[in-house]
């Protein structure tokens, strides 16, 4: 294994993206401080900042209240989850139109591995420019990215955060460790703050002696494997990705202020339970356990789970809900609810589930397991054809975003039927 001298990779990072999208779609924004929250109010925080609000201070994380006082001419703009996927999937089809996609890291990162006539820094260089210009010509001018490129896809993203807003910096293998000792350990992915902590337990406190440890001391410090693959990544080491697979499904939602009430979170509730097992038959997996979490109005949790036979269909998990549901409000009394959450989780395909884990003795439990999930896919088959909520089970709650459940995710881009079910 050896360190390539050049550059093999590109990685593409869309500035403030969430923001850039509401300043293109609404061109009133354009050049004023902008904030995304996930709900109108002070006591939330921004998801998105754009330059001009990050100009004060102003960033991902900060209290609405704290954000107006440090920039009085903010404007808050309720996250519109859906048309950020909208955009996403035009960016995907702009980048095609320049250099293959090998990952789709988030809704706003992305890398791609360079083909041999692009491994030349002046070509790499001019495509990457083609690549900038074509995002502001054909998907819009307040829309821009910060590109990396360098010996791996790793370096290639440390890159994009050398130079924004719209930065192109290139890593060359036969230059490391160069300008990478002029990093802070957290500004590296994958070394938060507890992470640095860890690592300053260990003696290291600065990229530099980082570097100058053996693999195995890093595996050592970092307290798993992944230290020591991570050395080889930050030396410019090309490894391969390890494959993941899907764990579980699940949504969450803070809810809003009208909705906290016991009666109504259950009905939002409900309606997340009904999203999520929607995924599920779309990507044909059956969960075995169903996930109820809750954070009351003062900070406290309840969290439940239930064992279920392997189920796909939506009366399964609702049934699991209300039994959960009843045992949460038991045990708490809440008056008000702040964010609930469900997730599907033992995720199996139909091929995976041995004959003994369904009740096949019994015929009355297969005819009614057979109805249900008959009854899940008739729903499901009427809410793509005229729209989300056409047909549901019980009441569905309205909120001020006009979708319940579905949002992006640092790891999770939402498919976009997702906003139809």
């Amino acid at each position: 294994m050896e360190v390539d001298a050049g550059i093999k990779w590109l990685f593409l990072d869309l500035n403030s993206y969430f923001a850039s999208v509401e300043q293109q779609d609404n061109p009133s924004l354009r050049g004023r401080p902008v904030a995304v929250v996930p709900m109108e109010s002070d006591g939330t925080c921004a998801i998105a900042a754009s330059y001009e609000a990050k100009a004060y201070g102003v960033k991902t994380g900060t209290k609405i209240y704290e954000a107006k006082r440090m920039c009085p001419g903010l404007v808050c703009v309720p996250a519109r989850h859906d048309i950020y996927v909208q955009y996403h999937h035009r960016i995907l089809e702009e980048v095609l139109n320049h250099i293959l996609i090998t990952k789709v890291c988030s809704v706003d990162e992305l890398s791609s591995k360079l083909p041999n006539s692009l491994c030349d820094i002046d070509a790499a260089r001019a495509m990457a420019q083609r690549l900038k210009e074509g995002i502001w010509r054909n998907i819009g001018p307040a829309i821009s990215c910060s590109i990396g490129l360098a010996p791996n896809a790793f370096l290639a993203k440390i890159a994009t955060d050398m130079q924004k807003p719209n930065g192109l910096v290139i890593l060359q293998g036969r230059d490391l460790p160069g300008r990478l000792f002029d990093l802070e350990l957290t500004d590296l992915p994958g070394i938060n703050v507890r992470m640095e902590e860890r690592l300053r337990r260990g003696g290291i406190k600065t990229i530099e002696e980082f570097w100058n440890i053996s693999p195995k001391h890093a595996r050592k410090v970092w307290g798993s494997v992944q230290g020591e693959r991570f050395w080889y990544r930050l030396h410019g080491y090309d490894l391969p990705e390890i494959e993941t697979q899907t764990s579980m499904i699940g949504h969450s939602r803070v809810l809003d202020w009208d909705l906290r009430a016991p009666d109504t979170a259950r009905q939002v509730t409900r309606r997340l339970a009904t999203k999520a097992a929607s995924r599920l038959r779309r990507k044909d997996f059956y969960a075995t356990r169903f996930v109820l979490g809750v954070r009351l109005m003062d900070g406290r949790r309840w969290g439940g789970e239930m064992a279920l036979s392997p189920a796909q269909d939506n009366f399964s998990f609702l049934k699991a809900l209300d039994i959960l549901w009843a045992r949460m409000v038991a045990a708490h009394r809440p008056d008000k609810l702040k964010k609930v959450s469900v997730a599907l989780v033992g995720l199996c395909k139909r091929e995976e589930i041995t004959p003994d884990l369904f009740d096949v003795s019994s015929e009355t439990f297969q005819k009614s397991r057979q109805k249900n999930e008959t009854l899940s896919s008739i729903i499901d088959a009427v809410n793509k054809r005229y729209g989300a909520e056409s047909l549901t089970l019980g009441v569905s709650p309205k909120t001020k975003t006009g979708y319940v459940g579905t949002k992006i995710a640092f790891s999770r881009i939402p498919d976009q039927a997702e906003f139809w079910e």
